[in-house]
Parts: C-alpha cells; structure tokens; sequence
C-alpha cells in the first residue's frame, strides 16, 4: 500500500492544494492531517475555483473518499458552510467525507479570545479563527472532540466547565451567560449534521490500507510554521511536518512510502516572524501581482522574498523529503535577473543550515547567487523541454543544490498545468495517474 505525504517546505501558501488534487487522480482516500480552517487553498477544476478550507483536495477529484483526521481542529459553523458550497456547485460530498471522532472542535469562545490576543497587543499574526486557543484546550485536557460534541448532554456539561477555566480572560469580551447562549445558538442542527459524517477515521484507513488503497495525506499551513521546528514563536499550533501525518491521520510510519515536498519558485510569507529573504519594492510588488499573492482564507497581501536554500534545506532533513514539486515558476516569467539564497551571513560566519536561534533568524543576511531570467506564457507547457532554456536551467540548478529531485513542476493554476519530469517514484513506488 503506497501511501504519500504531501508537505508545505516553507511557509504556507506554497500550492499544495492544486498539487494534492493532481495527485488524487492516483489515490483512494486522501486526508487531513493537522490544523483547522486557517489553512487556505484554492483548486482551480474545468475553468471553476473551489477555495477550500478545511476539507481535503480530494473532494474535487471524482471516486475519491476524504478523511478529516484526529489531529485537526474542526470549527462545526465553517464545516457546514464549507460543505454546503461544495454541495450547491454540484459536488458529492455524502459517503465520500469522513470527519475523525477524535478532532477536536472549536467553539465561538476560542475565536473570542484569538482575537482578543491577535488585538491586544499579544499576537503573532494568526488568521484569528481560534486555532491557538483550540489546541491549548486540547493539549490541557478539557478539549472537546467531535464525540463530545456530539453527546448534547456531555457537550453541554463540557462547555460549562471550560468557560469557568477561561472566565477571567473570556469576561474581558463579554458576559458569559452571553459565551454560552453564542455556543449553543443552532447547536442542535449543527450536531444533526456533523454525525453524517463522524466516523472513526483510523480504523477507516487502516482497513483501507489493508486492502492495498493509495493514500495520499494533505498538511495544511507550511514546515516553517510547525510548532517545534519552525520559525518559533511565529509558528501555527500543530506539526504540519511530515511526521505529524502519522499522529495526525492515526496511521504508522511505517505506512509512509514518500513524502514530497511542496516549494514555490520563490518564497513567501503571511504574518511575523523571521524571513531571510524578504524583498520591497518593485520586484516583489511585480510578484505579488502576478503571482496573486493574497491570502485565500485573510485575503492578506503575502510579503514576498527570494528561494531560501538553507530554508528548504531544513525542510528537508525534518521532513525526510523524497522528491520535490516546484510551483509558480509561471510567475517568475519576466523577472530579470532572479536571486536564490544559497547562504547567510551572521557576523563573520557563512551558515548554510537555517538556524534555531530566533535572534540569529532575525539577524542572517542573505547571500546570493543569481541566475539570467526568462520571458514568455509558460502557462502552455505540458513538458520540461517546452520550457524556456532559462526556466529549465532555474529548475535544474535548484534541484542540483538541494539533492532532492524535483519531480513536478507547477506552471499554472489549473491541473493541466502542470509537468511530470518523473512520475515513477513519486509514491516510492510506480505512480498511476489514472486508476484502472
């Protein structure tokens, strides 16, 4: 049973939505790892954009079954949304999504109090959707997961109990007589609804795999914002890395046959923190533009920066990638001459390794080799040699710095656009795009 991992190898926002749904034309279940509906994708289908949230790629991709696994947080109100916008533009959704008993659910009160942090003076440019506030309950035990919620008399219980935890902070919003009726407005569809679809997704996937499925497991936000080995503190609140996938879908490493890496042509950045390579001016208002480099789920302009080596060296060693997809190398089509990152310098030191020190993080300067840009539509390429020479000497010389092959190369929103330099070890095995 082959079974991929589809990573972010910088910071979010890197295209992996598209390249999961391309990807799904191989697989029979694809799912949801970690994070909540933060995370922001946009899959472009037959000239259609889908903005996905929380539910996997997979959805979009016709006999494909969905998980959204235990280690993501799950708001019930963007749920039913999120579902009722695919079911409206003709999507089937029932027996073809499955939401994990396990994940835990965020609740008004936790988007209060996300904003209530981001506002005054604490934040750290989350997107406010209570993503941080769900996980603190989560890793403090008085979390409530799908199963509770849908136990009226345990979920209510629950809710009580954790509004008394949370009341000095939650009476800065507001009373919370008035928390509680905020919680419990609708709640009784909302449950209807979401024991649909509940399901205990680990067992789901181990029967899939001891059937020989291909499994393909989706992260939402990028490995620079991982809790441990990110950017610290400007990290989202779960492990988009690799080995996250396996406590975040409830399956063994062991299952894992690849990981492919998502990175774009260049780099870019939503919120604070640290960014090596951070470009103003009019390069990076050019990119922006044409790279529409705004944030699906905040509609917050991205900040915007050259390829990071040591970056996506990091992303390597603590995601143990296997091949590459690059995306947005489309964008790049105009930009004379284009930078990459091949080291830093701290003081008198080179470092070609991202540092773990935040203070050094904030302090590296980038040093840069650059490489002749190329002009032309890239968006009409179906293969590497239909590349300009500039394009496929920008792939080639990241792909020799880095040691990892890039096997995919993104040149455009929708699926088509896109070349397969070598899809025989994408899965670690032989790859079938089209199931028989």
């Amino acid at each position: 049973m082959p079974a991929l991992v589809v990573v972010g190898a910088q910071w979010g926002d890197e295209g992996k939505g598209k390249i999961v749904h391309f990807l799904g034309q191989g697989a029979d279940w694809v799912g949801r790892y970690q994070g909540g509906d933060n995370a922001g994708k946009t899959v472009v289908v037959g000239g259609q954009k889908y903005a996905l949230h929380l539910i996997p790629s997979g959805i979009l991709q016709a006999g494909v079954k969905n998980i959204i696994g235990d280690g993501v947080v799950v708001n019930p109100r963007a749920f039913v949304d999120e579902i009722g916008m695919l079911v409206r533009r003709g999507i089937r959704v029932n027996g073809r999504l499955f939401l994990s008993l396990a994940a835990h659910v965020i609740l008004p009160y936790h988007i209060s109090l996300d904003t209530l942090r981001e506002e005054g003076g604490r934040g750290i440019g989350t997107t406010k959707k209570g993503i941080g506030p769900c996980y603190e309950d989560k890793v403090a035990r008085i979390g409530i997961r799908v199963a509770d919620y849908l136990d009226a008399e345990s979920f209510r219980a629950l809710v009580r109990l954790n509004l008394k935890v949370r009341a000095a902070e939650l009476a800065k919003v507001k009373p919370l007589k008035e928390i509680e009726a905020e919680v419990f407005d609708g709640y009784e569809a909302r449950r209807r609804f979401l024991a649909r679809y509940a399901a205990d997704t680990g067992l789901i996937l181990d029967a899939a795999r001891r059937k020989g499925a291909r499994i393909l497991l989706e992260s939402a936000q990028g490995s620079m914002l991982d809790l441990d080995h990110g950017t610290y503190p400007f990290v989202t609140s779960s492990s988009p890395v690799a080995g996250g996938a396996c406590v975040g879908a409830g399956i063994g490493p062991t299952t894992i046959t690849g990981v492919m890496g998502v990175t774009k042509a260049y780099t870019t950045r939503v919120g604070l923190g640290p960014f090596p390579t951070e470009i103003e001016g009019s390069v990076a208002r050019y990119i922006r533009e044409v790279g529409h480099e705004y944030g699906v789920t905040t509609g917050r302009a991205r900040r915007i920066g050259w390829l990071d080596l040591p970056q996506l060296r990091a992303a390597i060693r603590m995601n143990g990638l296997t091949s590459f997809t690059m995306t947005k190398l489309d964008t790049l089509s105009g930009v004379h001459p284009i930078k990459v990152c091949a080291a830093y310098k701290l003081g008198k030191k080179r470092l070609t390794e991202f540092p773990v020190s935040r203070r050094a993080q904030l302090d590296v300067e980038a040093v840069y080799e650059s490489f002749p840009g190329f002009s032309g539509d890239l968006g009409g390429a179906r293969k590497f040699g239909d590349l300009p020479l500039g394009a496929r000497r920008y792939v080639l010389a990241v792909e020799k710095a880095l040691d990892v092959p890039i096997r995919i190369v993104s040149v455009g929103q929708s699926r088509e656009q896109t070349i397969v330099r070598d899809a025989r070890h994408i899965w670690g095995r032989s790859f079938c795009y089209n199931k028989q």
